[in-house]
């Protein structure tokens, strides 16, 4: 059986980091509202898988 081949990032670091960025900058917008503890959450798994 052969041995699965590996999974390709579709993301680059670079692309982490920016979108971090924006969503940092969104969250900033809709800070004080239900909505930011979503995209907080977003921002962190965003640094955590790479984008700092």
């Amino acid at each position: 059986m052969a041995e699965p081949t590996r999974a390709r990032a579709v993301l680059s670091t670079e692309d982490l980091t920016l979108l971090r960025q924006a969503v940092l900058s969104h969250l900033q917008e809709i800070k004080d509202t239900p909505e930011s503890v979503k995209f907080a959450r977003l921002y962190h798994r965003l640094g955590s898988a790479g984008g700092k």
